[in-house]
């Protein structure tokens, strides 16, 4: 499996680093392993969370068979998958709810910034099934914002494989039950697809399968992520943010460290000050090491909570609006 090329690793900063963390509690040393950056889109309810599920091996994200939109905002999740490092974004009805404009402005924003400099693959999930007028406007939708030369890193993962029956694979059924219009998104995309039974999270087969397509892909094109002018800007901008606060957060830090250090001098001083003699010398002694001793605990607690900040820089720029990028993208939706 191919290593990530230098101008990949430099591209994706904090993601592509010595670390990669899959839960809140641990992390995972594992400096050469390949990273891919991916991102789910596709009509709310056809299992798009439930796939990234499925993928990461957990319920990462929030999942319902419902065309009500579970997923309410743009998450990111990281995990480590058959060898490979994972960055699975996880998309809200996007292109096919109700959000107001300040919402999808919002949503939008996100999703860019989450996969910037650019996914390695746009996952479709399109459910087993009809395909629908509403279907093909989704799918018109996506490639609005993304692109045509997106359909090239598009694999579509159809979802509720268990409805498969009578020993037909999916081969079987794109020959017999697609229609014209779902023919002509496959081409679009490559010829490539496969099948998700997202109830059967443990049927890791399935995932390495798919991953392995995605690979066949990633490989095809020259091991880079898409990648677009609007992608370049907000990289750029990304990176101006994260670098800003990184700043921020490093003056906070000194800030408080010069705060603690003349709060705890005064208080030595004192007690430094106190006339005792035998007994009550040495317990000013005692509290002057204790004194002391809560000094550095809380320089190391500062220092813990400002270095996690820190660390978490490029998440907190992601969260940032571009509005001019995202009015170009949301021009694009009008379609």
């Amino acid at each position: 499996m191919a290593n990530i090329p230098p101008k990949l690793q430099a591209e994706h900063g904090e993601y592509a680093p010595r670390k990669l963390v899959r839960s809140s509690s641990s992390e995972i040393e594992q400096p050469n392993m390949s990273l891919r950056t991916m991102v789910l889109v596709g009509k709310t309810g056809t299992g798009k969370s439930s796939s990234g599920n499925t993928i990461l091996g957990r319920k990462a994200f929030k999942s319902a068979t419902s065309s009500i939109s579970v997923t309410g905002e743009c998450r990111k999740e990281t995990g480590e998958v058959s060898g490979r490092k994972i960055i699975m974004v996880d998309t809200p009805g996007l292109f096919d709810t109700d959000l107001s404009e300040e919402e999808l402005k919002e949503e939008l924003s996100k999703c860019i910034n989450m996969t910037s400099p650019g996914p390695h693959a746009i996952i479709l999930t399109i459910e087993l099934g009809p395909f629908t007028k509403e279907d093909l406007q989704t799918v018109k939708k996506i490639r609005a914002v993304f692109g045509k030369e997106a359909d090239k890193y598009t694999i579509i993962l159809f979802t509720h494989g268990d409805h498969l029956t009578g020993g037909m694979g999916i081969d079987g059924y794109v020959k017999r039950r697609a229609n014209d219009e779902l023919r002509q998104v496959i081409q679009q995309c490559g010829k490539r697809y496969h099948v998700f039974d997202n109830t059967k999270m443990n049927d890791r087969l399935q995932v390495v399968d798919f991953l392995d397509k995605v690979e066949e892909m990633v490989v095809r094109n020259g091991g880079e992520c898409y990648t677009t002018s609007v992608y370049k800007d907000v990289e750029k901008r990304l990176r101006e943010k994260e670098e800003e606060l990184r700043k921020h957060h490093e003056k906070n830090l000194e800030e408080q460290k010069l705060k603690l250090e003349s709060k705890f001098r005064e208080e030595k001083r004192k007690l430094e000050d106190l006339k005792v003699s035998g007994e009550e010398k040495e317990r000013k002694s005692k509290e002057l090491e204790l004194l002391e001793e809560r000094k550095k605990m809380v320089m190391i607690e500062y220092e813990r909570y400002y270095d996690e900040k820190i660390t978490e820089s490029r998440q907190e720029a992601e969260q940032t609006v571009f509005p001019e990028t995202v009015l170009k993208e949301m021009a694009n939706l009008s379609i």
